[in-house]
């Protein structure tokens, strides 16, 4: 237990400490795993010399957890864990999700709702003056003004809510470097504001310059259009090259965003992973059955950081950026080998990779010298005539990692862009489906129709069909029977009726009968949560459909589940609604049967209309 960090003052005694530099509050349970933010942070501290100890999961309706370990020397680092607290409570219908994988057994509720705020407001309860900073995917992406889907308001910048003095976006370990050494040799941390990558607060703009001043915080509650132009600035410079501060005006106060982090070099990122993580979850979890989180993770190797994907509903961009940030191959093979040393190796790596598996290296040479560029994107519309497409690197460490002793299958589950893979001049697509596919491999076309494929970012419906179609004859030549399980999101920006039901025509055409469904979540910081939010394009100004009615999100997840017989009742409703009752019938492109002419179709149908004069 001593190879973990400290939790209790116990374990602090048995290191000779009396008081900690930096503690560590985290909404989730400590698991020392690089794949959560908070054990790569406090690690690095550690190898910095400093004495780190974590609370994991605090008591937050008193003060009295947060005292435990004392109050340290230098500061205190809240977050709320891998996952937006509200995000890990809620699901996109606001129903209480049943587990939490990132708590002991699985057990919900071990969190407050808006945990980084709630855990800092107790922290001031307690200690005034503590320098207080935030960090994790939910400062990171509330750090403006933003629309809060649960509230279904717009809030102010969780750095004031919260009380703290800074901000960390981003990954973090450049920022928390910078800040433990500046707070370990006396600088105040009111006076740490030009560091890339943070967020602080500030009465005046004097001596402050190159900045871009977005609407103010009671400009875009009062005002979608507003919203949307601030947002639109927040997005375009989110470049750690070409990206310029940004001031949004709340109140009295001003909230100044520095430029992004420069990207981690791949020495960086090497070093990163290889501190001595136990990989494991705390053992005091044991008797409560674990932590579910680390089994999805255990085995997996993360590769690499970053997406130039740009896809509209994912804050990806907000918070690792666009500039792809990777491992050496030498770093990730001597992972591979530490993990077939652990006890419960089965011979499997599950993946290897990172947001996208087959981004390994920037899209161009041009955004490690300029920066991203502003207003136009890698892949989508196309490709651009810039992108360097290859799979080469990633195909030579692939085979190294299969030859490896004690290694029975490499797996790659992290997602394949296949557009990229398309526009690739090599034979990644027969690697992959020779070695690293398990008779099944999962994409994610997200959509059929153009007008809302468009708004996602993604590639259109003839690249899914391409790539399927090469899929096919690739398992075809090798002698195997594997197959695609494409993944839709039902309810995005941009999608009515019609554009379900073209998905719905379109899984018809293919036979296939989702299990899963996403119905799109307006989480803070996307592009596609502008747009729910405002009806606004804010790249462009154009007007937006969104559908907001519980009851029409309900016809497009059915729609996309059409063949479930508990859908047929909404499934109708939705095809009449759109006046498409050509689909109800006993012909080939039919998606679901007349109703039947018994007392129990009778009484459905009363159902139905008292519930359509209800609506």
């Amino acid at each position: 237990m001593s190879d973990f960090l400290p939790i209790s003052k116990e374990d602090m005694e048995k290191r000779g400490w009396e008081q900690l530099d930096f503690l560590f509050v985290s909404g989730d349970a400590y698991v020392d795993h690089p794949s959560f933010g908070p054990a790569i942070i406090c690690r690095i501290l550690e190898k910095m010399g400093f004495k780190v100890g974590i609370i994991s999961q605090p008591d937050w309706r008193s003060t009295h957890d947060f005292k435990k370990l004392g109050k340290p020397k230098l500061g205190i680092l809240v977050s709320a864990g891998n996952m937006d607290s509200m995000l890990n409570k809620f699901t996109a219908a606001k129903k209480f999700r049943s587990t939490d994988n990132y708590s002991p057994g699985g057990k919900p509720e071990m969190r407050p709702e808006r945990a980084t705020i709630v855990y800092c407001n107790r922290i001031r309860e307690i200690w005034k003056k503590t320098p207080l900073i935030i960090g994790g995917i939910e400062a990171s992406l509330r750090r403006f003004a933003h629309y809060d889907y649960w509230s279904d308001k717009v809030r102010r910048s969780i750095l004031i809510d919260s009380r703290a003095d800074l901000l960390i976006y981003g990954m973090g370990e450049k920022q928390i470097k910078e800040i433990a050494f500046n707070l370990s040799n006396g600088v105040d941390v009111k006076d740490l504001t030009n560091i890339n990558g943070t967020c602080y607060l500030t009465s005046t703009l004097d001596g402050i310059d190159n900045y871009v001043l977005t609407p103010t915080n009671e400009e875009v509650i009062e005002s979608k259009p507003k919203f949307a132009q601030a947002f639109k600035i927040q997005y375009q410079e989110q470049d750690p090259l070409r990206g310029q501060k940004v001031v949004q005006k709340s109140g009295d106060v001003f909230l100044v965003q520095n430029p992004p982090a420069l990207p981690l070099t791949t020495s960086e990122m090497d070093e990163i992973y290889d501190l001595p993580y136990q990989r494991t979850y705390h053992p005091s979890y044991e008797e409560l059955g674990g932590v579910p989180a680390i089994e999805e993770i255990k085995f997996s190797i993360v590769g690499q950081r970053g997406c130039f994907g740009g896809c509209s509903f994912c804050a990806l961009v907000s918070h690792q950026g666009r500039i792809i940030q990777s491992r050496s191959s030498d770093s990730i093979i001597k992972e591979a080998k530490l993990l077939t040393t652990m006890d419960d190796f089965k011979g499997y790596i599950h993946d290897v990779g990172g947001p996208t598996a087959n981004f390994r290296q920037p899209s161009c040479k041009k955004q490690l010298m300029e920066g991203t560029c502003k207003n136009r994107q890698c892949l989508f519309p196309n490709p651009c005539n810039k992108l360097e497409a290859d799979h080469k690197e990633y195909i030579s460490l692939l085979r190294k990692l299969r030859n490896l002793p004690k290694v029975k299958k490499v797996f790659i589950r992290s997602g394949i862009r296949y557009d990229y893979l398309l526009a690739a001049k090599d034979n990644f697509l027969q690697e992959l489906c020779e070695h690293h596919v398990s008779g099944q491999l999962k994409v994610a076309p997200e959509h059929v129709s153009s007008e809302v494929t468009t708004l996602m970012g993604k590639p259109g419906k003839d690249v899914y069909i391409k790539f399927a179609e090469s899929f096919k004859k690739m398992n075809e030549k090798i002698g195997k029977k594997q197959y695609l399980v494409p993944y839709f999101m039902s309810s995005h920006p941009g999608a009515n009726l019609k554009q379900a039901i073209e998905i719905a025509e379109f899984i018809r055409d293919l036979n296939y009968r989702p299990e899963q469904v996403q119905d799109f979540i307006p989480t803070p910081g996307s592009l596609s949560t502008c747009m729910y939010y405002t009806g606004i394009n804010p790249l462009t100004g154009a007007k937006v459909y969104v559908a907001k009615g519980a009851y029409e999100k309900k016809m497009q997840r059915a729609l996309l589940q059409y063949r479930d017989p508990k859908n047929y009742d909404i499934v109708y409703e939705a095809l009449k609604k759109a006046h498409r009752l050509d689909l109800v019938g006993f012909g080939k492109n039919c998606l679901i049967r007349p109703r039947a002419k018994d007392n129990n179709s009778k009484i459905n149908i009363t159902k139905s209309k008292k519930n359509s004069k209800k609506r």
